[in-house]
């Protein structure tokens, strides 16, 4: 999943894209109220996190802005006044939660869960391909019953392949979404990742479910 951080205090935005990262999202990060609102207009993403206190156009604006013109990504507010009217304000804006600073990680990170469930874009917490399951909320695997020891990494690309079942992804989409990054054509990360993460999910099993298209990229399937 893809989360937008609009934040303008360096250390505040790094502190939540390094944990969320580790729980297995996919973060970018805008430091400017006008970069931010650029990035939520013109890219997809599962949730939005906004402080309101931006350089160039603050919060509200942001938000007002997003939901005149339709976009229904949740979002969850940061602010550091905890007065009931700007609550109350951030709520008629359109936001689907608010936190104020200081905030506990474990905190932000069960209200971003919370949103996304509840989202208007309803992700399911449970994925079943035959004997394949992932529990996401948890970034738990298992197959035919036996739990798959992952990495953050191998989680996040299973679950990616698994969310666009039948769909070919091909590798520098794959780079984008798992590893926040473009990679150079002839960077063999990907392919890499795959085989370890076949070594876990396929090569145990008789039914093998992740599959290579020659010269595109990998599929998930149960053909």
């Amino acid at each position: 999943m893809r989360i937008l951080v609009v934040e303008d205090e360096r250390k505040t935005s790094d502190y939540l894209k390094k944990g969320l990262s580790e729980n297995g999202y996919v973060i970018d990060v805008a430091h400017h109220g006008e970069d931010g609102l650029h990035l939520a207009m013109t890219e997809t993403y599962d949730a939005m996190i906004l402080d309101i206190q931006l350089p160039g156009r603050d919060g509200w604006s942001i938000l007002q802005s997003l939901r005149r013109a339709g976009r229904q990504v949740p979002v969850l507010i940061l602010t550091a006044s905890d007065k009931v009217d700007e609550r109350v304000r951030g709520l008629d804006c359109g936001a689907d939660d608010y936190l104020v600073k200081p905030f506990a990680f474990s905190e932000l990170l069960a209200r971003v869960r919370s949103i996304l469930r509840r989202g208007p874009a309803r992700q399911p917490e449970t994925i079943v391909i035959l004997d394949l399951e992932l529990d996401l909320p948890r970034h738990r695997a298992s197959r035919a019953g036996e739990r798959l020891d992952l990495t953050p990494k191998e989680f996040a690309l299973l679950s990616l392949l698994a969310r666009r079942r039948g769909e070919v992804l091909s590798r520098t989409l794959i780079s984008e979404l798992v590893w926040e990054m473009h990679f150079d054509s002839d960077t063999n990360v990907v392919d890499v990742a795959v085989r370890r993460l076949r070594s876990k999910v396929d090569d145990p099993f008789p039914q093998k479910l992740i599959r290579t298209v020659r010269g595109v990229g990998y599929v998930l399937d149960a053909s």
